[in-house]
């Protein structure tokens, strides 16, 4: 499958020996369901790219669209819109008509993993998926890492050291010939309930990029 010259995940992509059973699995289950590589969303052009963990089972495993049928949708894209990365309406389904506004969206692994937890082994293999991504935007000049995996996934694929550059909520990471790097915790709901992330540290994140970025 072609990404602006590149490739992305197949839908029965074999590199995760692992994922692919999950992901079978999954298919017996529940064979309306997206049950597939979730490709990215938002336009290829975009300066921002929102870089997740992997596919929540529930969301977009089952929608087909990154953050999408779950609760970290219901924030992540409420305060995209609040900052003016998105615009229409959130109905938490792909075909809900939203549309993200300098924004692209992505995850560091592209399968469902068995508890949302990828191995390193999987994260490895993706990781070419990622590179593909990032070189195929040509204006991309930012990238916000949603959690510490997908903060040393993106270091990694950029050719940057992970020591120099270590994950902090709310920091931005200027890199040396490559995009800025800002980190966020995850917007996952184990981490709004446990307080590490409230809605106010996550649009304070936002807030910056807005301001990096000049949106109107």
């Amino acid at each position: 499958m072609s990404l602006a010259g590149g490739e992305a995940p197949t839908r029965d992509c074999p590199l995760c020996p692992r994922l692919a059973v999950f992901r079978g699995a999954q298919r017996v289950a529940y064979p309306s369901w997206h049950n597939a590589p979730v490709p990215s969303f938002g336009a290829i052009d975009a300066r921002l790219l929102i870089v997740g963990l992997a596919p929540g089972l529930k969301g977009a495993n089952r929608t087909g669209r990154p953050f999408t049928g779950d609760y970290a949708g219901l924030l992540l894209y409420g305060t995209l819109k609040k900052f003016g990365f998105a615009r229409g309406n959130y109905a938490e389904r792909a075909d809900d008509g939203l549309q993200l506004v300098d924004c692209r969206i992505t995850n560091a692994v592209r399968c469902v993993p068995p508890e949302n937890k990828p191995e390193p082994a999987e994260v490895k293999s993706c990781a070419k998926f990622l590179a593909t991504e990032i070189a195929a935007m040509p204006r991309l000049t930012t990238i916000l890492s949603l959690g510490l995996l997908s903060h040393n996934a993106t270091l990694t694929v950029l050719g940057q050291k992970k020591s120099a550059y270590p994950f902090r909520h709310g920091a931005v990471h200027e890199l040396v010939g490559a995009p800025a790097l800002a980190d966020s915790y995850h917007c996952s709901r184990y981490n709004t309930n446990t307080g590490r992330l409230t809605a106010a540290m996550f649009e304070t994140v936002f807030a910056g990029l807005h301001a990096r970025l000049g949106q109107a």
